[in-house]
């Protein structure tokens, strides 16, 4: 029998991870991923694919009841593709841009993704690296249920890009953002907060994207969350890739006991209405430019805030729901340690300024990529 949680069955979350492969002499992206994929299906099945980069690969969890499930499958999968890709000269990194690389850059030049990367033409043209994001699933939810969600996450997905941010190098450079993924990223068409919809409206709206040809298909639709296409869930992609798999687990968590929260109360939508899409996309911004030390503005008291104050916020929000989940521990001290060690571009900062080596700066992402015990501990 499915656990109850405030009266419904209890909700699901996967998590898909893009994964950079460099070369393990150079440290170099290197476009081997097919080579890397097909040697990590033979243990792992579907649960690794290609990506929209040759240099890329992506791997997804199964839908998990708990974070320890999760926290095991990820970690599975991470184990898995870091052996192939050492079988191919490779090591797996979760970059979310890609510190040392090449131009062109080796975009998958057949079928959908071809289609893709003619469609977006110049913002290609002008990308310094390959970017790699983290995406979760939340689930199983009906339509409706998943376009409510969607709505109530909105003033909360930029405190989670905060969180989460992991990019403050790309290309050898430093960028001057602790997300520079998701300021590329933004650049795509589509790119950015979900519009307050129904289901009728969603139809319409994506319909109308696809006859102005601003997306080729649904597929193409890239806002911050959106209903899945083919799953039961609501896929949320506003996070950089991390290799503190930590990180990872603690976002997937709080995604679903906030959404677990918002199917319980009456009016979601209603409250996420309180933002307008302006100041949405200026909290995002500030997200990318400075992740934890931002002060973004907070709906609830009119005021711009800072984040630590803001987690607290959405912690006594989630609250109850990750009590009920079981996460609660884990997501306050995963939480505590964050804010006192700081997040992954807080982290790449203090590598680099120790060691002045991309080089270096490479192996200590893979590292942390593939520095997971066996036993989830």
């Amino acid at each position: 029998m499915v656990e109850q949680v405030f009266g419904r069955d209890r909700l699901t979350f996967g998590v898909e991870e893009e994964f950079l492969l460099a070369d393990a002499g150079t440290r170099m992206a290197a476009a081997r991923s097919d080579e890397v994929v097909a040697l990590a299906r033979e243990e792992i099945g579907d649960q690794v694919a290609s990506e929209f980069y040759l240099s890329q690969l992506e791997a997804r969890s199964r839908p998990c009841g708990t974070a320890d499930e999760l926290r095991d499958d990820l970690a599975r999968c991470r184990r898995t593709a870091a052996g192939a890709a050492a079988r191919a000269g490779c090591l797996l990194v979760a970059s979310p841009c890609a510190i040392r690389t090449s131009r062109p850059l080796p975009i998958r030049e057949h079928g959908r993704y071809l289609k893709v990367a003619e469609h977006l033409g110049a913002v290609l043209s002008a990308a310094d690296c390959e970017i790699s994001g983290c995406h979760v699933h939340i689930g199983s939810l009906s339509r409706g249920e998943a376009l409510t969600v969607s709505a109530g996450l909105r003033p909360w997905l930029p405190l989670l890009q905060a969180l989460t941010a992991n990019s403050p190098f790309a290309a050898e450079e430093e960028t001057g953002w602790v997300s520079r993924r998701g300021y590329t990223y933004g650049r795509w068409p589509t790119v950015g907060p979900a519009p307050v919809l129904d289901e009728e409206g969603y139809d319409k709206h994506v319909q109308d994207l696809i006859d102005r040809g601003v997306i080729l298909d649904r597929a193409m639709l890239y806002w911050y969350a959106r209903p899945s296409e083919h799953f039961p869930t609501l896929e949320i992609r506003v996070a950089d890739v991390n290799g503190d798999l930590d990180t990872t687990v603690l976002l997937a968590v709080l995604l679903r006991a906030l959404a677990t929260d918002l199917l319980a109360r009456d009016g979601a939508a209603e409250i996420a209405e309180r933002i307008d899409d302006r100041r949405l996309a200026e909290n995002h911004l500030l997200a990318c430019r400075h992740g934890l030390a931002a002060r973004l503005f907070d709906p609830a008291t009119d005021t711009e805030v800072p984040v630590p104050a803001l987690l607290d916020a959405l912690m006594l929000r989630a609250g109850p729901a990750l009590e009920a989940l079981g996460d609660l521990p884990f997501a306050a001290a995963t939480l505590r340690r964050l804010l006192r060690e700081g997040n992954g571009a807080d982290r790449q900062r203090a590598v680099y300024a120790s060691t002045r080596s991309w080089t270096g700066l490479v192996d200590h992402l893979a590292a942390e990529t593939t520095d997971v015990p066996a036993d989830g501990s």
